[in-house]
């Protein structure tokens, strides 16, 4: 994949870990805020979103879910889910790296077979990212707590130093 869309995932992983780096001081109260519309708590909402990048990568690399997959409705301390944002974000840029077509993934969910483009799981991964951190900054706001700014912007005005992955 072009070095130009590779950044998307530099993004996506430097997104995850400032949003939770805002998350690791809150108190509990403010980890079970909700927003109507949205996904459910923040705490839920970081455990689904990074469970899910967990799965996209395993059928993205035919591989089975890790033993030590995040599980939902679980919630580990802020620093495991750290570790699973930036485990799954740098699979996900050295996918974006060194895939060379867009092979068709046989996928099994339900009892059904789909057969699904890789392109739709690097899609995917942006888009539920995005929807689900937008979730979580929705919920911060209401509860009254300032979010960070995650856009691409913020990220570019951060720096080579400034960016983790």
């Amino acid at each position: 994949m072009s070095e130009v869309f590779v950044d998307l995932y530099k993004h996506h992983l430097w997104a995850n870990l400032a949003l939770l780096d805002a998350c690791e001081p809150l108190v509990d109260e403010a980890l079970d805020a909700r927003a109507t519309g949205t996904y459910g708590t923040v705490r839920d909402t970081l455990v689904h979103l990074l469970a899910a990048e967990g799965r996209y990568l395993a059928a993205m690399t035919g591989g089975d879910t890790p033993a030590d997959a995040l599980k939902e409705g679980a919630y580990p301390d802020i620093a495991e889910l750290k570790r699973h944002a930036r485990a799954g974000g740098e699979r996900l840029i050295g996918l974006a790296k060194n895939v060379t077509s867009n092979k068709i993934i046989s996928v099994e969910r339900g009892g059904q077979q789909y057969e699904i483009p890789i392109s739709i799981f690097f899609s995917q991964a942006i888009s539920h990212g995005t929807e689900h951190r937008t979730h979580i900054c929705t919920a911060l706001t209401q509860y009254g707590v300032e979010p960070p700014n995650l856009d691409v912007w913020q990220y570019l005005r951060s720096g080579p130093a400034g960016r983790r992955p």
